[in-house]
């Protein structure tokens, strides 16, 4: 059953009030996410479980001109909480009038009236308010003077540390997706419409899908072994490349280019997910064609051999 997915607090359907409420902006949805909704699900299981996301992440509208850094852009989130069981997702949209508005307002506003929430699970950094000047203490003493119930969620950790979305962003930066998945419990994934390229991979004899990164964290730039989730759900195992084709003179914008292995069909203007799963090598500048040929030849075959 696909989740109610809400933009506004204000106006609350009945079907979407009175949950035991999961509090983040579940960039990624890690395994320290998954640990806040099943702490909530676990303090009232007989509550419905929805979870409230902000939208713009709260990041991107303090800081517009920063790059994009997105692990999950909203639809991937909204089904990824769907998946954890999630009836309701509430993506509140952050603007100016939500970053001024104080904590008590906050609850008052927002949890207690607008949502109606029953219970709330939050993890053990969470703030909120104008400056963030409330935190899980201020959370629990005025969520509780009006009858709501608040859980912390464990901190969950691996043997790099506490699993947080600022780390998995910098192992993919740094081109490490395997470490990354290990702290997600999952692929990391971008997703994005295939857009019509210069079609030079198919002169080349190796044709490929061609998305932007968007909103997206840029990854380490080079090649990588992947898989691609189609539109209707299936999968295809494929090698990538992120980066500008410094060979061909450089491009503005990062994009991403992937060659499916075993695959012809005609992907223009349909939605797919890449998911990363080995860094290969870093982005490189060949003397001409016949080198980036051969090239591309040699990750094709390393990145068969990597998925198999």
């Amino acid at each position: 059953m696909t989740p109610l997915l809400l933009s506004s607090w204000r106006d609350v359907p009945r079907a979407a009030r009175g949950t035991t409420l999961a509090l983040g902006n579940f960039d990624g949805m890690h395994r320290g996410h998954l640990a806040v909704l099943r702490t909530a699900h676990a303090a009232r299981p007989d509550l419905p479980l929805a979870a409230l996301t902000f939208e713009p992440h709260p990041r991107e509208h303090f800081r517009p001109d920063d790059p994009p850094f997105r692990l999950t852009l909203l639809p991937a989130k909204a089904q990824a909480l769907q998946e954890a069981g999630c009836s309701a997702v509430f993506a509140i949209p952050f603007d100016d009038e939500l970053a001024a508005m104080e904590a008590e307002a906050f609850v008052e506003q927002v949890l207690w009236r607008g949502v109606g929430a029953k219970h709330l699970s939050c993890g053990g950094d969470f703030a909120f308010g104008h400056r963030r000047g409330g935190d899980v203490a201020v959370l629990k003493r005025l969520a509780e003077a009006r009858g709501i119930g608040v859980s912390t969620a464990p901190i969950i950790s691996d043997e790099g540390g506490p699993i947080s979305s600022t780390r998995i962003r910098r192992l993919l930066q740094d081109g490490y997706p395997d470490r990354a998945a290990r702290a997600l419990g999952h692929s990391w994934e971008i997703r994005g419409t295939v857009v019509h390229g210069d079609k030079l991979g198919r002169v080349l004899g190796w044709p490929t899908a061609n998305l932007w990164l968007g909103r997206h964290l840029e990854p380490a730039r080079g090649v990588y072994a992947v898989t691609v989730v189609l539109a209707d759900g299936s999968e295809v195992k494929g090698v990538a490349n992120v980066g500008r084709r410094p060979t061909l003179g450089g491009d503005p914008e990062t994009r991403l280019e992937v060659h499916l292995f075993d695959f012809s069909a005609d992907l223009y203007g349909q939605e797919v997910g890449v998911r990363l799963h080995c860094f290969m090598r870093a982005d490189a500048k060949f003397a001409g064609l016949e080198e980036l040929k051969a090239a591309i030849a040699a990750d094709a075959a390393a990145a068969r051999v990597l998925l198999a």
